[in-house]
């Protein structure tokens, strides 16, 4: 199978002007580029690790669903978390309302900074559309 590769993006104006796209699709599989908690207006939303992981799991959703597919299609996800040992249940549990009984391979991984000073939580994810 050698498809065309494809691209989502959300229309942010950053997307365009740091040349990146928020997924890559190619060969049935899908790169899905780390989501945070902004809108689809580009506005970030502030919170706690809760509210921040509810938005980035919303944009996540966003991007599946440009490529025609839901969380059950989820292969794989990273998430990276500032506070992680202080944030981890929090986080946790709004990953588990998301997913349901589906089961990802996951890993969290405890960072030290993320793209903006107030940002706490990002996921990154591989899909596919078989």
């Amino acid at each position: 199978m050698n498809s065309k590769p494809s691209i989502y993006s959300h229309g942010v104006s950053w997307e365009e002007g740091n040349s990146v796209s928020q997924g890559y699709s190619v060969n049935g599989t899908i790169f899905i580029a780390g989501q945070f908690s902004h809108t689809l207006e580009g506005d970030f939303v502030d919170g706690d690790a809760a509210a921040q992981t509810r938005q980035t799991l919303e944009n996540l959703d966003h991007v599946l669903k440009g490529f025609g597919v839901g969380r059950s299609n989820i292969a794989a996800v990273d998430i990276f978390l500032v506070h992680a040992k202080r944030d981890f249940d929090a986080v946790v549990a709004e990953w588990k309302r998301y997913i349901g009984d589906h089961r990802p391979a996951a890993t969290l991984i405890g960072v030290s900074y993320l793209a903006s000073d107030a940002q706490i939580v990002e996921i990154k994810a591989v899909a596919h559309t078989d």
